[in-house]
């Protein structure tokens, strides 16, 4: 059975309550593009030095190098803002597959121990190979949260019971802290800790041009792979009976699935550090709002990380200025209290 009709022929008996709301879906991607480019803005002329919003329109459209300002738009704020914007829609997207690929509303990079995998790459990449690009870094954090998965459905899979929601966010919160531990130990031992501090707190501030350049084309690929995978995921959240009985190669869509997952999270990590809970919050408020429908899920996931991630930054610069709070401390304001109240449910639902 061809994947449009399976999925048609289902939609044809969902209740009313879980139907995609596509009117909704299409107003979030508008209304979010819209205050995500605002939020931009904003977050360009905020820093230690503020900077008029019409200064930012001068520097991206009459660049002036001679102009001390200009410089520091262009060369530092504007790729900070596209770094935190893309990162923040990188783990919203990959907090959303997995969330339709195990039916786990518990999964998420951060809780999974995807982004503490990557982490740990880049720490042992620090050790042993200082002088790495940073395409390495991200190449090494690809790895990492490979071996970070592997571990976790390891680890859930030989659970009595099998692979419940709690038993995996258990299995991804160890997994996590055990690899957060080797990598401070790592850090520590071969003294490259104030290099992985950064890695450690989350946060955009060290980005350049050089991220953001690397971070497009993995955009290019995450969110095509991520869009043309949506249909497939949406009957797979159904249950893999429901999607094999539908005729889905249910293996194949988890293989490519977690492949986007593994190279969205690990571009962010490169590039932001473990910053938490954006995958987590993020696709749960989407789903609330437009449905189980992945086709809409996904794309305004994308949309709301990213919206989330540079007011979250934005917010980072202007509690305590002139310093710095990282932002994965603002992402874990809003996530731990999201994720106490999702485990408390699932727990009595088991």
């Amino acid at each position: 059975m061809h994947i449009d009709d399976s999925f048609n022929e289902y939609d044809e008996e969902q209740d009313d309550e879980i139907k995609s709301r596509p009117i909704t879906a299409a107003l979030i991607l508008i209304g979010g593009m819209i205050l995500l480019v605002l939020g931009l803005g904003v977050s360009v002329s905020l820093g230690a030095a503020d900077i008029k919003l019409l200064t930012v329109w001068e520097a991206i459209f009459h660049y002036n190098p001679d102009l001390t300002q200009h410089q520091i738009i262009q060369e530092l704020r504007i790729p900070r803002v596209l770094a935190a914007a893309l990162v923040g829609a990188f783990l919203a997207m990959s907090g959303a597959i997995m969330q339709g690929m195990t039916r786990n509303p518990l999964a998420s990079p951060s809780i999974m121990g995807v982004s503490q995998g990557a982490a740990f790459a880049i720490a042992i990449a620090f050790a042993f190979f200082p002088g790495m690009t940073s395409l390495g870094f991200m190449f090494s954090s690809f790895i990492g949260a490979a071996i970070a998965v592997g571990i976790v459905f390891g680890i859930g899979s030989l659970s009595p019971g099998g692979l419940t929601p709690v038993k995996l966010a258990l299995a991804g919160t160890a997994v996590g802290a055990f690899l957060s531990s080797i990598s401070s130990a790592i850090a520590i031992h071969f003294d490259v800790a104030q290099d992985m501090t950064f890695w450690f707190a989350g946060g955009v501030a060290g980005a350049r041009w050089t991220s953001v350049e690397l971070l497009i084309p993995v955009a290019i690929i995450g969110i095509t792979g991520g869009l043309a995978l949506a249909r497939s995921i949406t009957i797979l959240s159904l249950g893999d009976d429901v999607a094999v009985g539908l005729g889905q190669k249910t293996a194949v869509i988890k293989t490519f699935g977690t492949i986007v997952v593994l190279l969205l999270t690990g571009a962010a990590v490169s590039v932001a550090g473990t910053i938490g809970f954006v995958g987590l919050v993020i696709p749960h408020i989407t789903r609330a709002l437009v449905g189980v429908d992945y086709r809409w899920i996904i794309p305004c996931s994308a949309v709301l990380g990213g919206l989330l991630l540079v007011v979250s930054d934005i917010a980072a610069r202007m509690i305590n200025p002139p310093f710095e709070t990282p932002v994965g401390a603002i992402t874990a304001c809003i996530g731990v209290p999201f994720f106490l109240y999702l485990a408390r449910r699932e727990g009595r639902e088991l």
